[in-house]
């Protein structure tokens, strides 16, 4: 970029065909959105003052902005922030970006416990495991009422994170966030519904994935073993037991891997049915284990 004035369309022509000649996939998007952020405004603003120049503090960071986004650094990470469910949150490299296939987890849960709830007078509790940024365990609180949860990351990092956001939400009184390994921190409690979305890629496939995947996202997030199945296997063999009668878990999993997972499940003799949900695309995305 030049010293020349720097309007706002001048700004998104010239970035989208940087981000184009870098590989970028949506360049216009990507352009339009870092630059509502440095403004502070939406997109439609962008277009309505087309002809607006920026003060030299925005272009400096806008100029900050597009450097990263073109070494493939992901938006979300860019911004440091993601929106799931309605809802803003904070992410960091040490957190899995949250992403909308993740959203038929998390409303599948919304519905559940909604239904539930009509049938008891206590609090409901939830249990996340492998939280992240707590986008799942958050955004059912935030969308459920009467529901408490616990949430579990091996990541000190990512609970933190995981606190932040529900501070920022105001649902810290509703959630308690541990660091420990699947579910040793939550021994001895009990559940209505438990909600994972775990590691699933197999490990070969994760120097296949786009690069804004592999190179900046926490592999301990993504690695799920040789067939991607490491953490279903335990999580299977442990969590049902923590199940209330009438509970549920339910588990984001990978392409091609619903029907592993529902067996891994049906294995525990506290499951006595699975269902499958698909996502958007037609991909089974979801599995569900029921208790009596």
């Amino acid at each position: 970029m030049t010293d020349a004035v720097w309007t706002i369309q001048r700004l998104l022509a010239w970035t989208t065909d940087f981000f184009r000649e870098r590989g970028i996939e949506s360049p216009r998007l990507d352009a339009e959105v870092l630059l509502s952020a440095v403004l502070g405004k939406d997109r439609m603003y962008l277009y309505v003052h087309f002809d607006e120049p920026l003060e030299p503090e925005e272009l400096a960071r806008f100029r900050g902005y597009v450097k990263e986004r073109a070494a493939h650094t992901p938006l979300a990470y860019v911004l440091g922030r993601r929106e799931f469910m309605g809802l803003d949150f904070r992410v960091t490299r040490d957190t899995l970006i949250p992403r909308p296939d993740t959203e038929i987890l998390a409303g599948y849960a919304v519905d559940f416990l909604r239904t539930r709830a009509k049938e008891r007078t206590d609090d409901l509790w939830i249990a996340d495991i492998g939280t992240g940024t707590g986008a799942i365990a958050l955004s059912v609180l935030h969308h459920t009422e009467g529901t408490r949860a616990d949430a579990v990351d091996i990541s000190p990092a990512a609970a933190e994170v995981a606190r932040e956001n529900a501070a920022t939400l105001g649902l810290s009184e509703r959630v308690a966030v541990s660091v420990g390994d699947l579910t040793a921190p939550l021994a001895g409690r009990s559940y209505d519904m438990i909600l994972s979305n775990p590691p699933y890629i197999p490990t070969a496939d994760i120097a296949k994935l786009m690069p804004e995947v592999r190179s900046y996202e926490p592999h301990r997030a993504l690695d799920g073993g040789v067939d991607g199945l490491d953490l279903y296997r335990r999580l299977m063999a442990d969590a049902p037991a923590m199940l209330k009668d009438g509970g549920a878990i339910a588990v984001e999993v990978g392409i091609h891997e619903a029907a592993a997972v529902a067996a891994l499940a049906l294995a525990h003799p506290r499951i006595v049915r699975t269902e499958i949900l698909k996502d958007l695309g037609g991909i089974e995305r979801v599995v569900v284990g029921y208790t009596e």
